[in-house]
């Protein structure tokens, strides 16, 4: 009995799967073209503007003629500019006791938060409302708070007997840079507190129970179980407030006092903007903005190396 030829087919005489169809059944290609839009987005409206930020300031440009190229001119110049090192140190005051209100001031009220039992819910929200309020609205209210004439902080120092304590709080130099950042921390103490709040409700009660029975007060146990376990919560909030209080001020500043009186409130960002668009520096606005993100990230890092070597015994 014979057997056709044609009737076997040898193993090398399968059909091959096409590059693409191979590539279409590969799950990590599914997941690279679903990813495809946000990435050419994230290119488009985030590195490109980047790089070519980058470049222009190594560039003098008024946002009209060609930009002209002079390397580091423009960052040798941010070290003379008396202006600009004024802003640096207001940045600097600003962070700092922003900073230290936000999570002293956080962490105290979440701790009031954590206990509170009736109308929770209704307490916290309330807590949380400003952070809803745009700046421009917060900037507004304050600003009529602050009003020497007939703005409610000087009417309330007057009606408890420290009318010597009444001033232009906004016009006067020396206290206008502290009254913007009890602004901004009023606008985002909720924020940092909720997250306190977060972290504390992950510590375990049989801690607190045990430390108890232990015969711990309230300070010790404080000391010795809430700080120690809250130490990561510390840090995400010391990196929010930290950035937020360097490139988030903006709008504070700009509504209230426009960096005034004096430069007595300016910023960082506040002389950028006025560089780019007031002076029309672009070239110069731009090398602000990356000295104060070279400035910003170097802060981050230290902060990130001093968590890792931090150690608290519980």
């Amino acid at each position: 009995m014979s057997v056709s030829a044609t009737s076997i087919t040898p193993a090398s005489a399968t059909p091959r799967v096409s590059l693409a169809r191979r590539l279409g059944r590969s799950d990590g290609f599914v997941a690279a073209m679903m990813m495809l839009p946000a990435g050419i987005l994230f290119a488009l409206f985030f590195l490109w503007p980047f790089v070519s930020g980058f470049w222009l300031s190594f560039h003098r440009w008024d946002g009209f003629s060609d930009p002209r190229f002079i390397g580091l001119g423009n960052y040798w110049r941010l070290m003379k500019d008396g202006v600009f090192l004024l802003a640096l140190k207001n940045s600097f005051i600003f962070v700092v006791v922003s900073i230290l209100a936000k999570n002293i001031l956080g962490l105290a009220l979440a701790l009031l938060l954590n206990r509170v039992t009736y109308m929770r819910g209704f307490i916290r929200a309330s807590v949380f409302v400003p952070v809803t309020i745009s700046f421009v609205a917060a900037g507004l209210l304050w600003a009529w708070i602050y009003n020497p004439v007939f703005g409610l902080l000087n009417a309330g120092l007057d009606f408890v007997g420290l009318a010597s304590w009444k001033r232009s709080w906004l016009g006067d130099a020396n206290v206008a840079l502290y009254a913007v950042i009890v602004v901004d921390v009023w606008k985002w103490l909720g924020f940092h507190a909720v997250i306190y709040l977060a972290g504390l409700q992950t510590i375990p009660s049989e801690l607190y129970e045990a430390a108890r029975i232990d015969g711990a007060n309230a300070r010790r146990r404080f000391w010795h179980i809430t700080l120690p376990l809250m130490v990561p919560v510390i840090f995400i909030n010391t990196i929010l407030s930290l950035s937020g209080a360097f490139v988030r001020n903006f709008d504070i500043v700009h509504v209230l006092t426009q960096g005034g009186p004096n430069h007595a409130t300016e910023v960082v960002i506040t002389a950028m903007v006025k560089a780019a668009f007031t002076n029309s520096q672009m070239g110069y606005a731009a090398a602000m903005g990356y000295a104060l993100f070279v400035l910003v990230g170097a802060l981050c890092a230290a902060l990130v190396y001093l968590l890792g070597r931090t150690r608290f015994k519980v």
